[in-house]
């Protein structure tokens, strides 16, 4: 438990940066001087090189552990928001971010595969979910707290004291964090990286996994971490600090929900697809109603707005419980690498479009985009949930046809956790052995009795 809140310390210290142009947007554009889409860069450079380096990431991380990549990937970020506190050229605001954005890459799976080496695999659910969920602590930072420093003492020193606390959790880091509860050096997997890569994705499992995060993450993770904010300050009328509180009522939304998620991940093993469908359509639904009431939307939905998309983050994590169901633990890197592709292949591609969206609809000499504008921006949702959910259903149905895998033969659902133990979490072919175990002992039982009568 030590390791693993450390290790998530710095997951939190990597959502704090990854979302601290979210509650900023606005601050940023007037200080690099730019435009709604050119705003939208700063985001998408931070992003791409995220979703870009999630594969080669996982390939180290099978190689190298789960310690040196959270040290790279802290002193990665501590460099891009240092560079970010100091810069005023848009050119070198993009590299910073795309400094932070790599040693994003490199933290959330590292703790994950923390996770698969210290805890039993009947407890993983549980554990990832509260990962990504306590995770989230970071964007309450980032809200509320970034705001007020950044309104009190301006920009550069925010952004500095972020690097600064950034530094102190690497410190602890680097005392604390040893890849495996056994006290041997992390070996290289046998098998090629490219081995264990191409063995991951083949699975039907991982793909399930890429889509399921695909389809759940983008609609909060875009709301959170840049159009959210220009969102209800802009197109609603909040003031910034209203908007931060909402962002907050989001993040503390997903530290309930996803506890929950990671129960019925575990309880309802068979049934994770239709979790999932579930959070989509109701993201969706939610969406729809506020896009469509005349004109800004009163508090009471804005506010369930938010608590709709605390579900997303939580929801997306399922497709992390599919990559380490469908996958031996020596190859949980990679197959959970490119499953992280999916949400965030979508976010990058959303942002854009909001962005581009925005300048199109906003009229000229117009300082800030309106209500219609956003409107037409954020209905730009409804094709990539189109999408995703075509490939779910897809993978799903090529998963549950998967013969001889931790999925069951054809026609049975999809299977729950690998573990050796018992009790509600043994699903599948543990449950079957033993039952089969069970019947053969009452057999020589039985057996035994007879030829005993028949000797008598």
């Amino acid at each position: 438990m030590l390791v693993w809140g450390v290790a998530l310390s710095a997951y939190i210290a990597s959502v704090f940066h990854r979302s601290s142009l979210g509650v900023t947007g606005v601050e940023a554009a007037h200080r690099f001087e730019i435009s709604a889409a050119t705003l939208a860069t700063l985001t998408v450079a931070q992003l791409a090189v995220y979703a870009v380096m999630q594969v080669p990431v996982g390939m180290l991380l099978d190689r190298y552990g789960s310690r040196r990549l959270l040290v790279t990937g802290g002193l990665l970020m501590v460099a891009g928001q240092v560079g970010f506190a100091l810069v005023t050229d848009v050119r070198l605001a993009v590299a910073a971010r795309v400094l932070v954005g790599l040693g994003d890459a490199m933290t959330f799976i590292s703790v994950l595969r923390i996770v698969a080496y210290w805890f039993p695999g009947r407890r993983n659910p549980l554990l990832v979910q509260l990962t990504g969920t306590l995770g989230q602590l970071g964007a309450v930072l980032g809200a509320v707290p970034l705001v007020a420093l950044l309104h009190h003492t301006g920009w550069t020193t925010a952004f500095l004291t972020a690097a600064g606390i950034s530094a102190a959790i690497l410190l602890v880091v680097v005392a604390a964090i040893r890849d495996s509860p056994h006290r041997v050096a992390v070996a290289p997997a046998a098998p090629p990286q490219r081995g264990l890569l191409a063995a991951a994705w083949a699975q039907p499992g991982t793909r399930l996994g890429l889509w399921t995060h695909f389809v759940t993450q983008f609609s909060g993770t875009v709301f959170a971490l840049l159009w959210g904010f220009p969102f209800l300050v802009q197109a609603q009328g909040l003031t910034p600090t209203g908007a931060a509180v909402l962002l907050t009522v989001l993040t503390l939304g997903m530290l309930v929900t996803g506890p929950t998620i990671a129960y019925l991940c575990a309880r309802f093993p068979r049934q994770r697809s239709a979790l999932v469908f579930t959070i989509t359509g109701a993201t969706a639904a939610i969406w729809a109603v506020v896009l469509a009431w005349p004109g800004a939307a009163p508090g009471w939905l804005l506010v369930t707005l938010v608590l709709v998309l605390a579900l997303n983050g939580p929801g997306s994590l399922i497709g992390f419980d599919y990559a380490r169901t469908f996958n031996p633990v020596s190859r949980i890197g990679s197959a959970t690498g490119i499953v992280n592709v999916g949400g965030f292949a979508a976010s990058i591609v959303l942002v854009l479009a909001i962005g581009v969206v925005l300048d199109l609809r906003t009229p000229a000499g117009q300082d800030a985009p309106g209500l219609d504008a956003y409107r037409w921006a954020f209905a730009m949702q409804y094709v990539l949930w189109a999408v995703g959910a075509v490939q779910v259903l897809r993978w799903r149905n090529a998963a549950r046809r998967q013969p001889g895998g931790p999925d069951a033969p054809a026609g049975r659902p999809e299977a729950g956790p690998i573990t050796a133990g018992g009790g509600r979490f043994a699903f599948g072919r543990d449950r079957r052995r033993r039952r089969l175990t069970g019947d053969a002992a009452v057999r020589r039982r039985r057996g035994t009795s007879a030829r005993t009568r028949r000797r008598a």
